[in-house]
């Protein structure tokens, strides 16, 4: 398939456009959709649509910085890739594409338990630059504990736990595709004893069901890094993992692939700001696809977004250099909302910068 000009895709809607051309319809399927009806999935999108910027004027924005610190380490944006998996289905670059390109617009990558490539081999395509690790935990314990300490050993700076997934949702393009991971992901490799291709739904028969709060606190207590908690909704969850040793919380419902009717992110995210009282960062994904989105998140408390879908297309539609194109544009997007929004730096967005609007109906997808 010939190249495409990245020049002239300008949003993020024109990348997948592009990727959903290239792609085939299981590797499609997967990465698009959502749990049952998908009304969660396309909720995280209307979210942001059900929202208005309510812009100050007359203020200094001769000088806009996006730049801004979490758990310690600037970055160059508020936008983070999020943990997504199986990234060689979309583009032979795969997570090593991933990572030099967040590396290369000062962002930080979160490579997924279940990817096509290790952490070493991912820390050693982008040397010195920021990561952190999503983490399963297996039911052989023995498999997480080599994982993390692989991680550890290679740089990487912290942890992501995702604990909304004791199971695989009801992902039904799956089914309509007879979709399989048919490609080698090392984590689940070693935990079948093979790289036979796996569905969804085989690969979370893996991962241990049982977890609750005393394991956070051990793997909180025992790890030489901070550890995240992803896959909270709830503010009294959010308090709880904050008790039990997290450095922090991400407001995520597994971009609407694991329980059909749960909130919106966005609609989650000021009941855990509140709860989690400052204690840590509150990171949030789901739904964003603009820099306006990335704007109206932080106004209302986040400290930083995550973008998985987003730069997912991007790979997919240019390898390395797609995924750097759609961080560069989004970052760009947030830097230009930012000055029209009286902001020059990403601590002067606001609660009172976001007004309610309309609600919005998005077509469903099939």
């Amino acid at each position: 398939m010939a190249d495409v000009d990245l020049e002239r895709l300008v949003n993020v809607a024109d990348f997948e456009r592009v990727a959903t051309e290239r792609m085939h319809a299981g590797a499609l399927g997967y990465f698009a959709g959502g749990a049952g009806d998908e009304r969660t999935l396309r909720d995280n999108i209307a979210a942001y649509a059900r929202r208005r910027l309510w812009p100050r004027v007359l203020v200094d924005v001769s000088q806009v910085s996006t730049a801004t610190t979490v758990l310690g380490r600037e970055i160059s944006s508020p936008v983070i890739v999020a943990p997504v998996a199986f990234q060689k289905l979309a583009h032979p670059d795969g997570e090593v594409g991933m990572a030099r390109a967040a590396a290369g617009t000062g962002t930080i990558m979160c490579l997924s338990t279940i990817a096509t490539t290790g952490p070493a081999e991912v820390a050693a395509a982008a040397p010195g630059a920021p990561r952190w690790f999503q983490l399963y935990c297996f039911r052989d314990r023995g498999i997480t504990r080599t994982l993390l300490d692989e991680a550890i050993d290679n740089g990487f700076e912290a942890i992501a736990l995702t604990v909304d997934a004791p199971r695989a949702g009801r992902r039904e393009r799956d089914f309509r595709t007879g979709f399989r991971a048919d490609v080698t992901a090392p984590a689940v490799a070693a935990a079948v004893g093979s790289g036979v291709a796996l569905t969804p739904a085989e690969v979370f028969a893996l991962v241990d069901p049982a977890l609750d709060w005393d394991y956070l606190a051990e793997l909180a207590s025992d790890c030489s890094i901070p550890v995240l908690v992803k896959g909270l909704v709830r503010g009294d969850d959010s308090a709880l993992a904050m008790q039990h040793g997290a450095a922090g919380v991400v407001v995520s419902n597994h971009g609407g692939r694991q329980l059909d009717g749960a909130p919106a992110t966005l609609d989650a995210l000021e009941e855990v700001v509140e709860a989690v009282q400052g204690q840590g960062p509150v990171l949030i994904d789901g739904g964003i696809r603009r820099g306006t989105d990335v704007v109206t998140a932080l106004a209302l408390g986040a400290d930083a977004v995550l973008v998985g879908r987003s730069a997912l297309w991007g790979l997919a539609a240019g390898g390395e250099a797609g995924a750097r194109r759609v961080l560069e544009l989004l970052r760009d997007e947030v830097e230009l909302a930012m000055a029209l929004c009286g902001a020059a730096s990403p601590v002067a967005l606001t609660p009172d910068l976001v007004r309610p609007g309309p609600a919005v109906n998005l077509p469903a997808n099939g």
